[in-house]
């Protein structure tokens, strides 16, 4: 799923990074607390949050996230914009709450960084 379908899905505006919006997103992950996405976040994953400050990037930049979805209508501060735009990471505000939001990628078949963890774990 292109970051323009997941776009458009949740009726998300583009705060930073428009050229981006064709990057191919495999899986996503929600959280509001950093020190989750920090244990559970892998490269490469979509990140929703409520959480706007300049941390939420620094977490998404050390974990190597692709995008970062502020959820609830929160947009960054112009500081925070301004770092994404260091990193590169493509910013994105849906008004959608991270419930609905992350239910509706799941239900667009976009699974989620636990699956990934489900799916590469041996059986015991």
């Amino acid at each position: 799923m292109t970051l323009h379908q997941i776009k458009e899905l949740l009726q998300a505006e583009v705060i930073y990074g428009n050229h981006c919006l064709d990057i191919e997103i495999t899986f996503a992950g929600g959280s509001d607390l950093m020190s989750d996405v920090l244990a559970f976040g892998k490269p490469g994953i979509l990140l929703l949050t409520g959480l706007t400050n300049l941390q939420s990037v620094r977490t998404a930049d050390i974990i190597e996230a692709k995008a970062i979805i502020y959820v609830r209508g929160k947009k960054p501060d112009a500081q925070t914009i301004k770092f994404a735009r260091e990193k590169n990471i493509p910013i994105l505000s849906t008004p959608l709450m991270m419930y609905e939001a992350c239910g509706l990628l799941y239900q667009a078949g976009l699974p989620g960084v636990g699956s990934l963890n489900q799916s590469t774990t041996s059986d015991e």
